[in-house]
């Protein structure tokens, strides 16, 4: 068994999706394939895992493979390939993807997933994307890619459309959704034995049924709570509090970034409502900071005292694996192409998320049906800028980022056409060579 992971020097999540890997019996004797194209990040990676792998009986082994011109050889043979990229990193990419745009007055929250950030991520990530793709359709055509990068529905969508890669994306907000909701309206007595629907798209997938160990239906009594909390000035999670108010449901990802995906809570005409909902602007360039200092010191704390004992995590990639390895089923929340119409109200080239089984045939997507009205209305507006994305991506056309930036929820409600259209060339200017060119 071989696993590769694309973009191991993103430290942190290669030590908990291959540390998880680890866990597993059935995983444990892999050949673990680390790429990278940073030499440091990527060394620091290998010490860690190097060291978790002894704590963890000294099973499997760790190869690492450095830039482009290792590629091919760390996807060969590989059985499932891991992704977690970023591509331009904080700085430059980033820092571009906020400052620019502030000039122009629009403001963002975290700027990965949808949004004029969102947009520019993609457009640097997708062509990364296809190297990989070509790459694993002559060294490892049969691999499963599960993708972890963001933006989840632009790229897991480009791969699915545009590539003959088997690709699921994977996020953890599904994972952490009702208990997230729960927790926060103090209502942890139902979290044991609960049972929940969750479908829609990546970070706006709606929490369509919750009930309790006996089947109670546990909305009324959340909704009763909706109130109180956004009443209190000191919560955090409030935009996700009013979605239930307005449209009925609770969605998978956090507020600071459902703040950024509609047209409603940030807005320069209404700057109180920053303080209302508890919008931290700037958030994601402030998390970067953090972030890359914090994980300075903690890699220096464990050169010096060792790598602490690993627990398996709640992340479906290792489970994904050991259930296609062993045959024993698993159910995730999957991010895959809405071919025939799993959730009948959405297109069928767009990137849904929905329960899917998975077993030793691979993943199985199930049928949904159709989302209340308002929720697919919600996710209509964020498809329409991830199709658009993924055309700018394949066609290469500069019209359809000025029209994914046009139809953008946000972006669309803070700036005319012409402003958009000259921010979007600013921003491809900045980015330079992390972008391809356009006609």
């Amino acid at each position: 068994m071989k696993i590769t992971f694309m973009g191991a020097g993103s430290t942190v999540f290669a030590r908990n999706v291959i540390g998880d890997c680890m866990c597993s019996e059935a995983l444990r004797d892999s050949v673990f394939a680390l790429y990278d194209i940073d030499a440091t990040r990527l060394e620091e990676s290998r010490t860690i895992l190097e060291a978790m792998r002894e704590t963890k009986g000294g099973y499997g082994k760790i190869e690492c493979y450095l830039g482009v011109e290792q590629r091919k050889d760390a996807l060969r043979g590989a059985n499932f390939v891991v992704d977690a990229i970023q591509v331009g990193l904080y700085d430059p990419c980033t820092i571009i993807d906020f400052e620019v745009p502030k000039k122009y007055g629009l403001r963002q929250t975290i700027g990965d997933t949808l949004g004029i950030g969102g947009i520019m991520r993609a457009l640097r990530t997708i062509p990364v994307l296809k190297d990989f793709a070509d790459d694993m359709a002559e060294v490892c055509p049969d691999a499963l890619f599960l993708n972890y990068t963001n933006p989840m529905a632009m790229l897991s969508g480009y791969m699915q459309r545009y590539t003959p890669i088997n690709t699921v994306g994977l996020c953890h907000s599904v994972q952490s959704c009702s208990e997230d909701l729960l927790r926060d309206l103090g209502m942890e007595d139902k979290l044991e034995g609960r049972k929940e629907l969750i479908a829609g798209i990546n970070h706006m997938g709606w929490l369509l049924e919750i009930k309790d160990k006996n089947g109670v239906d546990l909305y009324p009594e959340i909704k009763s709570r909706v109130d109180a909390y956004l009443a209190d000035p000191e919560k955090k999670n409030k935009v996700r509090m009013d979605y239930i108010k307005h449209f009925g449901y609770y969605c998978t990802e956090s507020s600071e970034h459902n703040a950024e995906y509609n047209m409603f809570y940030i807005k320069s005409k209404y700057p109180e409502l920053i303080d209302r909902y508890n919008i931290p602007l700037d958030e994601y360039p402030r998390r970067c900071v953090n972030q890359i200092e914090g994980w300075k010191k903690e890699y220096q704390e464990m050169l010096e005292t060792g790598v602490k004992e690993h627990n398996r995590s709640s992340e479906y990639a290792s489970h994904i694996m050991e259930s296609i390895v062993t045959g024993n089923p698993y159910k995730i929340g999957g991010n895959v192409l809405n071919t025939g119409h799993l959730i009948t109200n959405l297109p069928e080239d767009a990137c849904v998320e929905v329960p899917c089984l998975v077993d030793g045939y691979g993943v199985h997507p199930c049928h949904v049906g159709a989302l209340p009205v308002q929720c697919a209305a919600m996710n209509m507006t964020n498809i329409n800028v991830q199709l658009l994305t993924i055309e700018a991506a394949a066609t290469l056309k500069k019209e359809h980022i000025y029209q994914a930036a046009m139809l953008d929820p946000h972006t669309g409600s803070e700036l005319d056409i012409d402003t958009i259209k000259k921010m979007v060339d600013d921003l491809i200017e900045a980015h330079g060579d992390f972008l391809p060119k356009y006609h």
